[in-house]
């Protein structure tokens, strides 16, 4: 498929109404692991375990670049249709974006960081002025709000409103989904789904999140899981690691995924 079809495809499994759930990769392996899993129909970055595998801190630590050359390498390495986590567009969103689009990719997260509401709303117009430009006009941005992830001591109604604020600025500004990270509960879930329409919202998976068919019910388009998926992998390896240690050996469970 060409970038547009396969962005036109990332977009129709945004908007079915059975919800979509992607698990997150860092890694040509990760990504070819995640894709050969029976039922997986897209694939997303984790900019946080990029990163992290490549030496450095999570923020845009990362020259984005690297981040380019390594979300180019998981695209090559797969039929799916791959969004990529792009964290703030690392001071230029839309020029960030067209280099995404020119290695494959069709979809992505960017932060607003809490940017005053205006500047976050223009900000997610230019990029998609940027995707259509650039041959993509169904390019699926999951634009992202920290507003939950920044809370601090605010009023969770506050909180709510804001959150709800900007997702609706996002959408008005041509935005198809916004991301709305955080521990959200049932009741937040809801209400930002009302507020934004059937399958325009997406959430994470944190422990402790809302059930995934109860979240499908309330209409959320996508479920991700961030760096969540790089440390159940990493923590599996200390588990090994802890077991030969102790005078153990590997599990008897061990897969040949590579």
């Amino acid at each position: 498929m060409t970038a547009a079809e396969r962005a036109a495809r990332l977009l129709e499994l945004h908007r079915a109404p059975g919800l979509l759930t992607v698990v997150n990769v860092w890694d040509v392996i990760s990504a070819r692991v995640v894709a050969d899993v029976e039922g997986t129909t897209a694939l997303a970055t984790a900019s946080h375990s990029i990163a992290a595998s490549r030496g450095y801190e999570d923020g845009e630590n990362i020259p984005v670049d690297e981040m380019i050359a390594e979300v180019a390498r998981i695209v090559a390495a797969v039929s799916l249709p791959v969004s990529a986590d792009l964290e703030g567009g690392y001071g230029d969103a839309p020029e960030t974006i067209r280099k995404a689009i020119g290695v494959g990719v069709v979809g992505a997260n960017i932060e607003d960081q809490m940017k005053p509401l205006a500047e976050a709303a223009a900000q997610v117009e230019a990029i998609m002025k940027a995707a259509v430009a650039e041959g993509v006009p169904d390019f699926v941005l999951n634009a992202r709000t920290d507003v939950f992830l920044r809370a601090g001591d605010r009023d969770p109604i506050e909180v709510l409103e804001d959150a709800t604020a900007r997702g609706k600025a996002f959408l008005d500004a041509g935005a198809p989904v916004v991301f709305v990270p955080g521990l959200l509960t049932e009741a937040q879930i809801g209400h930002l789904a009302d507020a934004f329409g059937p399958q325009r919202l997406t959430t994470i998976g944190v422990p402790g999140s809302v059930a995934l068919s109860r979240q499908e019910d309330l209409g959320v388009a996508r479920v991700s899981y961030g760096p969540f998926a790089q440390r159940v992998a990493l923590t599996a390896l200390a588990k090994l690691v802890e077991d030969v240690q102790a005078g153990g050996g590997l599990p008897g469970d061990v897969r040949n995924l590579n």
